[in-house]
Formats: structure tokens, C-alpha cells, sequence
């Protein structure tokens, strides 16, 4: 467990230093993704990727797999450049824990056991493990 907190808090580091992320920047540009975070379709799981939160739509799956595609790219990438080289599931955990930690009030997101929880202005619940 150590040594999974040590690559854990490696990669969060590695994160820290990237000031864009492939959730915030779709959103940008996709406004079927900002209007699907916000109306709660969609949230931020813990391990990294989006989750569809209720009933899919096929142009929802459609989106959620394309973002999820771009991260796992971006994760690949990352975890080879982290300084003490992590695995993808590691790196991708430790964004998850970021990006949970930047969801907003009313926004969903996974909790450690696994439910979909709404945003309040309170601290996210996140795996013990994040950093």
C-alpha cells in the first residue's frame, strides 16, 4: 500500500504541474458535455475516467466514450513521463481524485463506495488513497 501511495502521490505532482486537463477543455469546446455535467447526466468516477449517471442515450455514450478515449491517451502519455514512472490505472486513479476534487456544487461525481453524489459546497468525498 505504501508503495502505491508513494506512485500515487508521484503522479499527483505530475498533475499538479498540467494546467489543462481533458475534462475542463472538452467542456470548452462541447457544450453537449458542459449541459451533460451540468444537469447531472454525467460525473466524475474515481478511477479517472466519466461515468454515465442513470439512463445512456447513444449520442451520451457516444460522448462519454469519446472523452474517456482522449483521457486514457493523455494518461498513457503522462504515466511515462511521471518522474517515478507510474502505471495508466495509477496515474488515471490520481486524476480522478483531482478531478473530483475540482467538480463544482451540483455536479456529480462517484464516492469511494461507489454511489453518484451531487456536489455541495462541502469537500468531495474521495478514496482514502488520494492525495
Amino acid at each position: 500500500m505504501t508503495n502505491i501511495r508513494t506512485t500515487l502521490l508521484a503522479a499527483a505532482a505530475g498533475l499538479v504541474a498540467i494546467t489543462s486537463f481533458a475534462a475542463p477543455a472538452q467542456a470548452q469546446r462541447d457544450p453537449a458535455y458542459a449541459a451533460a455535467r451540468a444537469n447531472g447526466s454525467i460525473g466524475e468516477q474515481t478511477d479517472g475516467y466519466i461515468g454515465i449517471v442513470g439512463t445512456a442515450t447513444a449520442a451520451l455514450q457516444d460522448m462519454v466514450n469519446d472523452i474517456n478515449i482522449r483521457r486514457r491517451a493523455v494518461y498513457t502519455q503522462r504515466s511515462q513521463q511521471a518522474q517515478n514512472r507510474s502505471t495508466i490505472e495509477e496515474y488515471a486513479l490520481t486524476a480522478g481524485c483531482q478531478a473530483i476534487l475540482r467538480t463544482v456544487p451540483g455536479e456529480k461525481y462517484q464516492a469511494p463506495d461507489g454511489s453518484w453524489q451531487t456536489r455541495t459546497t462541502a469537500e468531495p468525498q474521495r478514496l482514502a488513497i488520494c492525495p
